[in-house]
């Protein structure tokens, strides 16, 4: 496991080779001086280590022990010339966080948002949990850059992830996941079962109970499935994404529809202002009944539709992708949009709740969160995501902002 001291280090290290391609010892030590500023003494000072008092550089060891993980990461290998050490093809791409091991990426007052693997981050934190709000990846055939895990391991996956949450959510807590819907049998247009059975894997595993399958619509979405709707058109293009949601005591869930009323539109306002209806009727054989007076009391707004229509572009994910090219950093390929976290963060829980994301992307749901008053813990497996979700305004301007990454 690294220490404080080796976490620190990580990036600073990779970063110095992803930019030079190959360095030596020497030449890398120069690098991080420059951009830790260290003084070159650092490097030449030796302290007894161990029962034996040998003489060691800690310095150098820590620089060391970085290589020898990100050799263990397939990140770096060894030159052909000695001491000399190179970047792999996989370095190129975004960097994971290296097993067993998390640094605190930044952090506000309200919450903390961690660079590591959600399974090593909250087998750690047992603090009580009252939500739990996640868009995972999917088991696309042609992965993301981020990457995600085949279909046929993706239960595994979601329960293997969530256990250590769902172990610790209050009585009434409850677990939002935002599955995709367009993943197919191999070479069929026939829809994938898999979300269906990670609704049944968080049940029969991990004892939740399924309150709804909200129905997140989303016009925005691009024209898809492109073979099966554009070329063999047997299937239609696909506009809504199913967000699962579950709860741990469904008599004690701590949803409240009244913190998410709607504006009433101006015919029911009318209809209300005017004393409500002037009629009675019957419809469906007597399964409704409109009285004379129905609709008459003021009420402060409409209960919302399971249905929720959010287009996936939004300003704040705009602001974003501008922040994060302008860092040189990657775009998120695949991000909530702020809207709709937001929504299911007010529905699903009170000011002051602690909420979580374990795969959090650009921290939306933390973003979300500082929005509304809940405390907040996120997790990210890739460095360069968690530094652009640092950047978001929502953070930056919030109270007791710092940022490590």
């Amino acid at each position: 496991m690294m220490n404080s001291a080796q976490l620190s280090l990580f990036e600073p290290v990779l970063n110095a080779y992803k930019e030079a391609g190959e360095l030596t010892n020497e030449q890398l030590y120069g690098r991080l001086s420059e951009k830790l500023g260290l003084p070159k003494e650092v490097w030449a000072a030796r302290q007894p280590v161990g029962r034996s008092g040998e003489l060691h550089n800690l310095q150098r060891r820590s620089v060391r022990w970085v290589q020898q993980t990100l050799k263990a990461m397939g990140l770096l290998e060894r030159s052909d010339a000695r001491a000399v050490w190179r970047t792999t093809p996989k370095a190129k791409g975004l960097t994971p966080a290296p097993p067993r091991t998390f640094l605190v990426a930044f952090s506000t007052d309200l919450g903390i948002a961690l660079w590591g693997r959600c399974q090593d981050v909250f087998q750690r934190i047992d603090e009580p949990l009252h939500l739990v709000l996640t868009s995972p990846p999917y088991p696309l055939q042609r992965p993301r850059a981020y990457g995600n895990p085949p279909v046929q391991e993706y239960v595994d996956f979601i329960c293997n992830a969530m256990e250590p949450l769902v172990r610790h959510l209050v009585p009434g807590g409850s677990v939002c996941l935002n599955l995709g819907n367009d993943v197919f049998e191999p070479g069929t247009p026939a829809r994938s079962l898999y979300s269906e059975m990670v609704v049944v894997a968080m049940h029969t595993r991990l004892g939740l109970a399924l309150m709804d399958r909200l129905v997140w619509q989303n016009f925005s979405k691009a024209p898809g499935p492109t073979m099966w709707a554009s070329r063999t058109r047997q299937q239609l293009n696909v506009a809504w994404e199913p967000v699962f949601w579950f709860t741990n005591d469904p008599k004690a869930c701590r949803s409240d529809n009244r913190r998410v009323l709607q504006p009433h539109t101006e015919r029911h306002t009318k209809l209300m202002a005017r004393g409500g209806e002037r009629r009675n009727a019957t419809f469906g054989d007597g399964a409704n009944r409109i009285r004379e007076g129905s609709f008459g009391e003021m009420t402060p707004g409409r209960i919302p539709r399971n249905v929720i229509a959010v287009g996936h572009r939004c300003r704040s994910q705009d602001e974003m992708r501008a922040l994060a090219r302008a860092e040189g950093l990657p775009v998120h390929s695949a991000s909530m949009p702020l809207k709709l976290a937001r929504f299911l963060v007010e529905f699903l829980s009170e000011p002051n709740d602690l909420v979580v994301d374990n795969f959090a992307g650009w921290f939306t749901t933390a973003a979300a969160c500082e929005e509304t008053g809940r405390r907040w813990i996120g997790s990210e497996l890739m460095a360069e995501h968690a530094r652009g979700g640092s950047l978001r305004s929502q953070f930056r301007q919030a109270s007791g902002f710092q940022c490590s990454i």
